[in-house]
C-alpha cells in the first residue's frame, strides 16, 4: 500500500535520522532517531513518559508501533542484553531489532519517531568491560540509537569507572542511560547519596546521561505483590540530581497499577517506563489484570484465554516444552527463542491478534496512564529546529574534574553505605 508522507516528514528523514540508521536503511521512510530526542520530548510536553516496549517477539513490535501511530507518541523499541545479547532467550537480538523495527515501520506506514535502545547491556565484572568495547561498537553498527550501561552490579566506584571507560565507544549523538543500586525487586533500594555520586562523577568527565534508572521498588518479570515503584524516593533522588538535568527511566513497570505509574509520570523526572513480561503475555494471549500482570489460577498456572494470542495447539506445545524443561512462572520467557518461528508459521489471523492486542494494551498505556499522546509532533519540530540527528545533551559540566580523579573515585565511593539486597533476578 501506498502512504502518503508530508514534505515536513521527508525532512525530518532527512536530518533526524542518524549516520548508522541512513547506512542501514538508505532507502526507508522510517523515521529511527536518537533516544535523546525522545527524552527531550517528553520533557517538553511535561508530565509524561512513554513506554520502551522490549520486543521480546515480532508481534510485540508490530503492536508497540502500531498503538504508538494511532497515539501520535513517540516511543523506544528495546531489548536488553539478557534477553538479546550473545546469550540471548529470545530471537529477536541487539543485531535485528532496528532491521525488523525499521521494516515493520516501512510495511505499516508508521511516521512517528521512534528510538532503538540497548537496554541492560551489563556489566557485572571488571574483565567484562574490555569485550565490551567492540560489542557496543558492533550494536552501532547494527542501527541501535540508545543504550543502557548497566554495570550497577558492581560497588558504586566500580560502576563509575565503567561508564567512564565505556563512554567513548557510544556515539555522541545517542541516547545514553546509566543505572544505580542494581534493579532487584523490593530490598536494598537506591539512595539519593549513590545516584548523586554516579551523576556528579559522570558530569565530572563531560558525560550528561540522558536518563538515571534507579532500583525504586521495581519487581521485574511476575509480580509477587503489590508493593511496586516507590513515587516518593523516586521523586526524591530526581529532584536532588535536578542541576544535572538527568531524567529517570522507569524499569518492571509491568508490575504496577496504572494509578501508580500515572504518578510516576505525573510527580518525577520519568520519561522512560520499560514494558517487558506484560507485553510477552498479552502477545501469547494470557490473562493479565488490568496492568499487564499475568493472572493465575488456582494452582498457580497461567490462564490462555481461548480466543486471544497464540492458537490452542500452540499453547499446549509452550507447556510440555516448558514442563519438558522445568520452566515456571517468569522462566516461561525462555520459551521466546524457540518458538519465535513456530509463533511465525502459524495463520494469520493468529499472527494478526497476537499483535493486535499488544497494540490495544500499548495504546491504553501511552495515552491514558502515560499521557505520551502526541508527543510525536514534539519530535518531528525539534528535528526541523535543529536539521540534525543530534539534539545535543541537556546537561552541562557544573562539577570539577579535579574532584573526580580515579583515586578520589575510590575514596568517595569506600564512604557510601549501600544495602544493595539480596540476589535477584533483575533481567525483566
Amino acid at each position: 500500500m501506498s502512504h502518503h508522507y508530508s514534505a515536513d516528514f521527508q525532512a525530518a528523514l532527512d536530518f533526524g535520522r542518524p549516520p548508522n540508521v541512513k547506512t542501514l536503511f538508505p532507502h526507508s521512510k522510517a523515521l529511527i532517531v536518537s533516544g535523546k530526542y525522545i527524552d527531550q520530548a517528553m520533557l517538553k510536553k511535561g508530565g509524561c513518559m512513554t513506554i520502551a516496549a522490549n520486543g521480546r517477539n515480532a508481534f510485540v513490535i508490530r503492536g508497540a508501533l502500531r498503538a504508538a501511530q494511532q497515539a501520535n507518541a513517540a516511543i523506544i523499541i528495546e531489548i536488553a542484553r539478557s534477553e538479546g545479547g550473545i546469550n540471548a532467550y529470545c530471537a529477536v537480538n541487539l543485531w535485528n531489532i532496528a532491521r525488523q523495527t525499521d521494516a515493520f515501520m516501512n510495511e505499516l506506514g508508521i511516521t512517528i519517531p521512534v528510538a532503538i535502545h540497548a537496554d541492560h547491556f551489563g556489566i557485572k565484572k571488571q574483565e567484562d568491560i574490555a569485550p565490551a568495547k567492540t560489542e557496543i561498537t558492533s550494536l552501532f553498527d547494527a542501527g541501535i540509537t540508545s543504550i543502557a550501561i548497566d554495570a550497577s552490579h558492581m560497588p558504586d566506584a566500580q560502576n563509575l569507572l565503567a561508564n567512564i571507560e565505556l563512554f567513548p565507544f557510544v556515539p555522541d549523538w545517542a541516547g545514553l542511560e546509566t543505572e544505580v543500586g542494581e534493579i532487584k525487586g523490593k530490598l536494598g533500594l537506591s539512595t539519593a547519596q549513590e545516584a548523586l555520586f554516579l551523576i556528579q562523577g559522570l558530569n565530572a568527565h563531560g558525560i550528561f546521561p540522558d536518563w538515571i534508572a534507579l532500583n525504586n521498588g521495581t519487581t521485574h518479570g511476575i509480580e509477587q505483590s503489590d508493593a511496586g515503584i516507590n513515587v516518593p524516593l523516586t521523586a526524591q533522588i530526581h529532584d536532588a540530581l535536578e542541576p544535572y538535568e538527568v531524567s529517570g527511566a522507569q524499569h518492571g513497570t509491568s508490575g504496577n497499577s496504572s494509578e501508580r505509574l500515572r504518578q510516576i509520570a505525573a510527580k518525577t523526572r520519568t520519561t522512560k517506563a520499560n514494558v517487558a513480561t506484560a507485553l510477552q503475555m498479552i502477545s501469547w494471549g494470557v490473562q493479565v489484570n488490568d496492568y499487564g500482570n499475568a493472572i493465575l489460577d488456582a494452582d498457580g498456572n497461567f490462564i490462555k484465554q481461548p480466543d486471544k494470542g497464540v492458537d490452542e495447539n500452540m499453547w499446549q506445545q509452550m507447556l510440555a516444552y516448558a514442563k519438558s524443561q522445568d520452566l515456571t512462572g517468569g522462566n516461561f520467557k525462555k520459551l521466546n527463542a524457540p518458538f519465535e518461528n513456530r509463533f511465525l508459521a502459524q495463520s494469520r489471523q493468529i499472527r494478526d491478534r497476537m499483535a493486535k492486542d499488544v497494540e490495544t494494551f500499548v495504546h491504553t498505556l501511552l495515552t491514558e496512564v502515560f499521557n505520551a499522546s502526541d508527543t510525536a509532533d514534539i519530535v518531528l519540530a525539534h528535528i526541523l529546529e535543529t536539521r540534525s540527528h543530534n539534539p545535543g545533551s541537556k546537561g552541562k559540566t557544573i562539577a570539577s574534574q579535579d574532584e573526580w580523579t580515579r583515586e578520589k573515585i575510590m575514596e568517595k565511593g569506600a564512604k557510601i553505605s549501600v544495602d544493595k539486597g539480596p540476589e535477584g533476578d533483575f533481567d525483566d
